[in-house]
C-alpha cells in the first residue's frame, strides 16, 4: 500500500513537471523560436525578476504568454470538468458537451457574430470582441438550465434525461448554427468558421484574468467533491445510503461544468475530445479515486493543450493550425478505440 502510494505522488510530481516544460515550450517554440534562456530571461523580465529585457521580449510578454496562459486554463477545466462528468455520468466515454454546454456557447457567439453584425453595427471594433464572449458564456449558461429543467423528475434530477436532453439540444444548436452561417456574409461566415475550429490565438490578458476567475472557482469546489463522486461510483442509492446529498451535489457539478466549459468556449472556441481523452489517461496511471484523478487531470489536461498549440503553431508555419482540428484528429480515434473496448467488455 506505501509503495502504491508512493508510486501516486511521483506520478503526480511527474505530470507537475511535464506542465512546466510544456508551459515553457509554449513560450520559446513558435513561427519565431526563442532559445530557452533566453525565454526564461525574458519570463523573468515580465515578474520583475530580471531588469533587462531581451530581445524577444515584446513576443514572450504580449503575445505568447497570454496564449501560454490562456492554454494552460483552457486544457485545465475541459480536462476538470471532464472528469467531473465521467464520474457524474459513470461513464468513462462521458465529455462536458454531452450536456450541451459546447453546443450551446457555440450558439450564442454564432449570434452575435452574425445577428449582431447587423444590430450591433454601431458598436465599436474594439469591444465586437468581448460581446462575442458575452454571447457565447450566456448560450452555454441558458443550455445548462434548459437540460437541468427538462432532467428533473419527481425523484430528482435524471442523469439520462439530462443526457438525451443534452444530445437534442446539441443537434438543435448545430442546426442553428448552420443556418446562421447560410445568412452569413463572407466576413461573418470566415469569422464563425475560426470560432468552430478553436483557437487560443485571441488570447489578451483580460480574457485570461477572467477565465482565471472561473477556473480558479472550479479548482477550489470540484476537488471537495471527490468523495461524493466515488460514491456515486456505486450508484445513487448507495451514495445516499453513505450520507451524500445527491442531488445538491449533482446540481453543484453541473452548474461549476456549466460555468467552466461556457468560459471556455467563449474565450477560445470549441476545443473537443481534452474532456474524454485526458482523465481516462489518468485513471490509467492513477486509478479511479477522484482524489488523484481530479488533480491529476488538471496538471495532465494544462500539458495537453499546450503542446497541442505548440504543435499547432509549428505544423504548417508560418500559417496556424486551429487547434480544435488538431485535437479532434488526435481525440476522435482515442474515442474510437475506448468505445470498441468498452463494447468487448460488455460482450
Amino acid at each position: 500500500m506505501g509503495a502504491l502510494m508512493r508510486f501516486h505522488k511521483a506520478t503526480l510530481a511527474l505530470l507537475c513537471l511535464l506542465l512546466l516544460l510544456a508551459f515553457l515550450l509554449s513560450l520559446g517554440l513558435g513561427a519565431v523560436s526563442v532559445a530557452p534562456m533566453e525565454t526564461l530571461a525574458a519570463l523573468g523580465h515580465t515578474l520583475g525578476l530580471v531588469s533587462l529585457p531581451t530581445d524577444n521580449q515584446l513576443i514572450i510578454e504580449q503575445i505568447r504568454l497570454p496564449r501560454a496562459l490562456m492554454g494552460l486554463l483552457v486544457g485545465t477545466t475541459l480536462a476538470l470538468t471532464g472528469a467531473v462528468m465521467q464520474g457524474l455520468f459513470r461513464n468513462p466515454l462521458a465529455d462536458p458537451s454531452l450536456i450541451g454546454v459546447s453546443s450551446g456557447a457555440a450558439l450564442g457567439a454564432a449570434l452575435v457574430i452574425v445577428l449582431g453584425g447587423w444590430w450591433l453595427a454601431d458598436m465599436p471594433e474594439a469591444l465586437l470582441p468581448y460581446a462575442t464572449v458575452i454571447g457565447a458564456f450566456g448560450g452555454g449558461v441558458v443550455t445548462t438550465l434548459l437540460v437541468y429543467r427538462l432532467g428533473q423528475t419527481g425523484q430528482g434530477t435524471s442523469v439520462a434525461s439530462m443526457l438525451l436532453a443534452g444530445i437534442a439540444i446539441a443537434a438543435i444548436s448545430g442546426a442553428l448554427i448552420g443556418l446562421l452561417g447560410y445568412l452569413a456574409d463572407d466576413r461573418m461566415l470566415r469569422t464563425l468558421t475560426f470560432w468552430n475550429m478553436g483557437s487560443l490565438g485571441s488570447a489578451t490578458y483580460p480574457r485570461v484574468i477572467a477565465l482565471g476567475l472561473c477556473c480558479a472557482l472550479l479548482c477550489w469546489r470540484l476537488p471537495l467533491q471527490a468523495r461524493a463522486l466515488n460514491a456515486l461510483l456505486l450508484g445513487e442509492s448507495e451514495a445516499r445510503h453513505l450520507g451524500i446529498e445527491v442531488e445538491r451535489v449533482k446540481r453543484e457539478l453541473i452548474l461549476l461544468t456549466a460555468l467552466g466549459v461556457g468560459a471556455c468556449v467563449a474565450v477560445a472556441g470549441l476545443i473537443g475530445f481534452v474532456g474524454l481523452v485526458v482523465p481516462h489517461l489518468v485513471r490509467l496511471m492513477l486509478g479511479v479515486d477522484h482524489r488523484r484523478v481530479l488533480p491529476g487531470s488538471l496538471l495532465l489536461g494544462g500539458s495537453l493543450l499546450l503542446v497541442a498549440d505548440v504543435v499547432a503553431r509549428l505544423v504548417i508555419a508560418p500559417a496556424e493550425l486551429p487547434i480544435g482540428i488538431l485535437t479532434a484528429l488526435l481525440g476522435a480515434p482515442f474515442f474510437l478505440i475506448l468505445l470498441l473496448r468498452t463494447q468487448r467488455r460488455s460482450i
